[in-house]
C-alpha cells in the first residue's frame, strides 16, 4: 500500500461529513480534487470504503473501520508535529472555536495575526446559529465561543470584542432622506426573519414586540448570505447586523433605512464556561486578545465608526 497522510485526511472528512461536497468546502479543495484522492484511496483496498446510492454517499462497516484506523494515524502524526514545535519552545495544541453565523465576519480578524504568531496551534471554527454554539459551548466540546448576546442560563466568563450594531435593510431602488415609521416599511413588502435559533432573529423578535408591531406578511431563510440575496431581489426587509453587509452598503446593492429605535446595539463577546480550565491556547488566544483587541478593532473596523 502506498496512500499518503493527504489521502487519509481527506478519506477521514468524508467520513465525517458523510459528504463529498462538504468535505471539499471544509478543507477548501475542489469537488473533482477531494473525488480523485478518494479513489486513489480506495484502489488500494480489495473492499470497498464507500459505497454511491443516487448522488448519497456511505460508508461501509469495512471502511468505518478504516476511518478508525485513520484518525488514530492523523493522530500520531500532530502529536509528532506538535512534540517538535514544542521541544523548539513553541506554543502548540488544538484550539476549539464555535461561532454564531454572522461572527465569522468578526472573528477571522481576531485570529489572524494570532494564528501567524504561533503556527504551532491547530484551529477548528465552527460556524452555526446561536442554539448549536451554545449547545456545544455547554457540553464543552469547544473552548471558546463568539456571540452577540451572552447566554442567562449558564454560567459563562467572557470577554467583548466589538460592539454590534443591526439596523433595518433594504434594497437601494427607493430613497429615504429622513426617518421613517417602521410600521409603514411593515405595509410595504414582506419582512425577511432568519431561523428558529438565530440570535439575529431573537433581537428582531424583540424589537417588534418592544415597540408593538405587526408583521403583515413574513418570510423565513436560514442564512445570511440567503437574506442578503433576498433584500437585493427586492423580495423585502429585514433587520440585520452592520458586520455583515460591509461590500454590499460600498456597493450599493443594499441601504441603511432610517427608522426610530434603531440600530439595536448588543456586543460580540468570546465567551467560555466560567471556572474553565483553559489549555495553553486557548489561554494565549485570551492574553492577545486583551492585549490587541483595541488595535483590531481600529485596524480593521475603522469603516464601522461611519454608522
Amino acid at each position: 500500500m502506498n496512500y499518503t497522510l493527504n489521502q487519509l485526511q481527506i478519506f477521514l472528512k468524508i467520513v465525517q461529513t458523510q459528504s463529498i461536497t462538504k468535505a471539499s468546502e471544509e478543507l477548501q479543495l475542489t469537488q473533482p480534487a477531494v473525488s480523485i484522492q478518494l479513489k486513489n484511496f480506495q484502489d488500494q483496498f480489495d473492499i470497498p470504503l464507500t459505497e454511491m446510492i443516487g448522488r448519497k454517499i456511505f460508508i461501509t462497516d469495512f471502511g468505518k473501520e478504516i476511518a478508525v484506523a485513520v484518525e488514530d494515524i492523523i493522530d500520531q502524526v500532530n502529536a509528532i508535529n506538535s512534540k517538535t514545535l514544542a521541544y523548539k519552545g513553541l506554543l502548540t495544541g488544538k484550539l476549539k472555536i464555535s461561532v454564531v453565523s454572522t461572527g465569522k465576519y468578526v472573528m477571522p480578524h481576531f485570529l489572524a495575526d494570532f494564528m501567524k504568531i504561533h503556527a504551532g496551534v491547530e484551529l477548528s471554527m465552527d460556524v452555526t446559529n446561536k442554539n448549536k454554539v451554545l449547545e456545544s459551548l455547554t457540553n464543552g466540546e469547544v473552548d471558546l465561543a463568539l456571540v452577540s448576546i451572552p447566554p442567562t442560563n449558564v454560567q459563562i466568563e467572557k470577554l467583548d470584542l466589538l460592539q454590534n450594531k443591526l439596523f433595518l435593510v433594504g434594497d437601494t431602488k427607493e430613497s429615504f432622506s429622513k426617518p421613517i415609521p417602521i410600521k409603514d416599511i411593515l405595509k410595504k413588502a414582506p419582512f425577511i426573519y432568519r431561523e428558529n435559533g438565530s440570535g439575529t432573529r431573537q433581537l428582531m423578535e424583540k424589537y417588534m414586540e418592544d415597540n408593538k408591531l405587526s408583521v403583515f406578511k413574513k418570510m423565513e431563510l436560514t442564512s445570511n448570505e440567503a437574506v442578503k440575496q433576498a433584500l437585493i431581489a427586492g423580495l423585502g426587509y429585514s433587520i440585520m447586523p452592520l458586520i455583515g453587509i460591509r461590500n454590499e452598503l460600498f456597493n450599493k446593492e443594499l441601504q441603511i433605512i432610517p427608522v426610530k429605535g434603531l440600530p439595536i446595539k448588543t456586543t460580540w463577546s468570546l465567551i467560555w464556561l466560567k471556572g474553565k480550565n483553559h489549555s495553553p491556547a486557548s489561554s494565549a488566544l485570551l492574553t492577545y486578545l486583551k492585549e490587541s483587541k483595541s488595535d483590531i478593532v481600529r485596524e480593521k473596523f475603522n469603516w464601522y465608526e461611519q454608522y
